[in-house]
């Protein structure tokens, strides 16, 4: 058995990528589980090439882990962006966003389970975002990232008595491939974005990491149910 692993679903490139190295230099043993190969070399040994929204292959890997390696830490990252209108959303989108943001971690959580509560102890992180607060054009992502909040809240409650702690990073404005996807640098959406945080600069994928890093701290066991804003102090006002 190896000791300190952590599972990152999500984890090739971005905020993913970012937390499974964080999570390397704390000490931890990441599995990436992703459909895409990291970009990170340090962690392509330990990848999983995996369609997360798949829940056989999904459950039957994390099991495989599971048996293989003492997992201390999950980290629910994976996610994907469907940005529309109310009038413009596609319910034929419903479903894949629900089944990639929100089952993986039902899926992933479930196989896990049996061998943390074996140890009575274990790390659950959710990456939901500050979308829970709302946004415009964000309909099905701010579904599935509100759902990972509550399930959260719930899952704290149910497996406080077992030392596991379930807490949720919401990042906010953050330079990813997918934010500069959807605001164009040049753009005058972009530009009201970034003078609009309070801290005068886009947030980094390792500014997540580092809220992750530490709900996933062996340390932070009295601290579950919450959800940690990575904004830059876009929420506060």
């Amino acid at each position: 058995m190896s000791d300190r692993c952590a599972i990152i679903t999500g984890g090739a490139r971005n905020i993913g990528q970012a937390i499974a190295l964080r999570l390397q230099q704390d000490g931890y043993r990441p599995f990436v589980l992703d459909i895409e190969t990291p970009e990170a070399e340090s962690l392509r040994a330990d990848a999983t090439r995996v369609d997360l929204g798949d829940a056989d292959a999904t459950r039957e890997i994390v099991e495989r882990l599971a048996r293989d390696h003492r997992i201390d830490c999950l980290v629910n990252n994976v996610g994907i962006v469907r940005p529309a209108l109310l009038h413009e959303t596609r319910v034929e989108e419903f479903d894949p966003l629900m089944h990639l943001n929100v089952r993986s971690a039902l899926v992933c959580t479930q196989a896990l389970l049996p061998s943390m509560r074996e140890r009575g102890e274990g790390r659950i992180v959710m990456n939901a975002s500050r979308v829970v607060l709302g946004k415009e054009a964000r309909t099905l992502y701010s579904a599935t990232k509100g759902a990972l909040q509550s399930m959260a809240r719930t899952w704290a409650l149910e497996l406080a008595g077992d030392g596991i702690t379930v807490n949720c990073v919401a990042p906010g404005p953050i330079a990813t491939t997918a934010f500069w996807e959807n605001n164009p640098p040049d753009s005058e959406r972009a530009r009201r974005i970034i003078e609009n945080i309070p801290v005068q600069r886009m947030g980094e994928p390792e500014d997540v990491a580092q809220a992750v890093s530490f709900f996933c701290d062996p340390r932070s066991g009295f601290i579950t149910g919450q959800t940690l804003f990575v904004c830059g102090g876009v929420t506060v006002g």
